[in-house]
């Protein structure tokens, strides 16, 4: 905390922080940023959505100080894209599970059939969502993608996903376990196997180091990880997959 403390003595920040975030840190960023704005004096202002999109808007010169991304791939491809090096710290991790509308869940680690999933399945977008990605790649190692693919509705980020479980226009959905933490209307119906999918990580760009820097700090300290577990993510060592 003397780091964080002095980090913030010396940043001298007043405008406010641009955090563009996973969608899926939205609960636990809220909390991040009010505790923040609380004992630095600064605020923290997040934008949420997929990943992608997230990185394209950065592309086009979206105005951020600090990127989160829900896997390496959209980090990479943003840095790819920056005339400058940036900081790049990972701060948490996740687990890939299925929900159903609550109370049909069973959080045990039982077979996962296509039964399981009900005739209509929301997914983040295979190929641009983190966790749509994560999605296919788990129902492609348990040889269960081209069975399942035409029940699929794709959203724009996790938390559509879940949202169409949770307002029952989805029989199941995949999501992280920290998103179906956040949601009282849904419950786990299993949890996918970490080695069928890659290490569920959320890496963090640092894009102005001067301006964002110290709460990133702060992020990645013991009260920030403590933060990150309250809300149903794993710490970066223990990521998935």
């Amino acid at each position: 905390m003397l780091a964080i403390a002095l980090a913030m003595a010396g940043s001298g920040a007043a405008e406010p922080i641009r955090v563009f975030a996973a969608a899926s840190l939205r609960d636990v960023l809220d909390e991040a940023a009010h505790r923040w704005a609380a004992r630095a004096g600064t605020e923290v202002v997040p934008v949420y959505a997929g990943s992608g999109t997230l990185a394209r808007q950065i592309a086009a010169g979206a105005p951020a100080d600090l990127f989160i991304s829900a896997n390496t791939a959209w980090s990479d491809w943003v840095l790819g894209k920056l005339n400058k090096p940036a900081p790049v710290r990972s701060i948490a991790g996740n687990r890939l599970v299925i929900v159903v509308l609550a109370p049909g869940g069973n959080t045990g680690e039982e077979s996962i059939t296509p039964a399981l999933f009900g005739p209509r399945i929301a997914m983040g977008l295979v190929e641009a969502v983190p966790a749509g990605i994560y999605g296919k790649q788990a129902l492609e190692a348990l040889g269960l993608w081209q069975e399942l693919a035409p029940r699929v509705v794709q959203a724009d980020n996790v938390r559509g996903a879940l949202a169409f479980v949770a307002a029952g226009a989805a029989s199941s959905g995949i999501v992280y376990q920290s998103d179906a933490a956040a949601e009282s209307r849904v419950a786990v119906a299993a949890r996918f196997p970490e080695t069928s999918h890659e290490r569920i990580v959320y890496p963090a760009v640092l894009l102005e180091p001067d301006r964002a820097g110290p709460f990133l700090e702060f992020l990645s300290s013991s009260e920030g990880q403590a933060l990150f577990a309250s809300f149903g993510f794993l710490p970066v060592q223990a990521g998935s997959g």
